[in-house]
């Protein structure tokens, strides 16, 4: 005797399409193609973010209505950029969405870090600020946890390497003046640009931002390793230590 093994019970929200009859294409098909179309006809600013969304779940979730997701997650982190940004054991706390979404995901994100890095990866940074300010917004403004940053540039001020220096908690990451300049001198670096996020948004440098920044200067300056500036990202912009007159 075969024993009926019971169903799963469906996601509320995010539930299979009922099936079609025969012949007939589930009703999210006809919806793909024309989100598809008025992407590849008004480009990607035509739409919202959930919709952004949908087309990169299309591939991953290829039976499935998948606008409830999007819109699940865009509630659950905010925007699209915060989507991919997310971490992955946090994206799969979202119904729907399974280890391989999420690892398709967190591609999209490597893929745009990696476009932005190139735009920068052989010009003058210091000639190509907007390029860089777009490179550090990509590569960590929309990051939950706090991230420092070196920038170590040669002669010509481009890029020698760009290296995470410490990853902390929501507020707070633990910076080492010597350990920059250690790293700045095994590299043969003339100047550094230092870069870090603030999770909670705001950009504004606090006082302990300045006294690091400033000792930072203070160690590396007898050893003719320049600081150019140290850039605060946050998703409601970025500032400037050196455009504020902080350093």
């Amino acid at each position: 005797m075969v024993r009926r093994t019971a169903e799963p019970p469906a996601l509320p929200g995010l539930a299979e399409a009922a099936p079609a009859s025969a012949g007939e294409a589930p009703h999210y098909h006809g919806h793909r193609e024309r989100l598809r179309a008025r992407f590849a006809e008004a480009g990607p600013e035509a739409l919202a973010d959930y919709e952004l969304l949908e087309l990169a779940l299309f591939r991953s979730i290829p039976r499935r209505d998948v606008k409830p997701l999007a819109k699940a997650l865009i509630r659950r982190f905010g925007s699209f950029a915060e989507v991919i940004s997310a971490d992955p054991a946090r994206l799969t706390e979202v119904q729907g969405v399974s280890a391989g979404v999420a690892a398709d995901l967190k591609l999209i994100e490597a893929a745009g870090r990696r476009l932005a890095r190139g735009a920068i990866a052989a010009r003058p940074l210091l000639g190509s600020w907007g390029a860089l300010i777009e490179y550090l917004r990509a590569t960590m403004a929309f990051s939950g946890r706090e991230e420092f940053r070196v920038l170590f540039l040669d002669r010509r001020n481009h890029l020698i390497a760009d290296e995470v220096q410490g990853r902390g908690t929501v507020d707070h990451t633990p910076v080492y003046p010597r350990e920059v300049a250690r790293r700045a001198l095994e590299l043969s670096a003339t100047a550094i640009i230092l870069a870090h996020n603030q999770p909670s948004g705001d950009p504004t440098p606090s006082g302990a931002d300045i006294r690091m920044t400033r000792e930072i200067v203070s160690v590396l300056d007898p050893l003719g390793i320049v600081v150019h500036d140290h850039v605060i990202l946050g998703r409601e912009g970025h500032a400037s230590l050196k455009g504020l007159k902080l350093i």
